[in-house]
């Protein structure tokens, strides 16, 4: 599983939201959140961008740039 991948589930987690609550605050689809988490792929620079504000993180600490 890719680093991404990980980061996003466990900040998901910490946050206690559901794939769903959180597909709604990014205006995005579970299935969407589901896939990435799942590491079948990742998500568009915009949606990347709103993740960041919703968790408080940089890009390059969900990309797996830095710790």
């Amino acid at each position: 599983m890719s680093v991404f991948a990980t980061r996003l589930r466990e900040l998901r987690t910490e946050k206690k939201l559901s794939m769903k609550e959180l597909a709604e605050k990014i205006n995005a689809t579970d299935g969407a959140v589901s896939n990435w988490e799942n590491d079948i792929n990742e998500p568009k620079i915009s949606y990347l961008v709103k993740l960041t504000k919703v968790f408080g993180v940089s890009s390059d600490y969900l990309l797996g740039l830095e710790d």
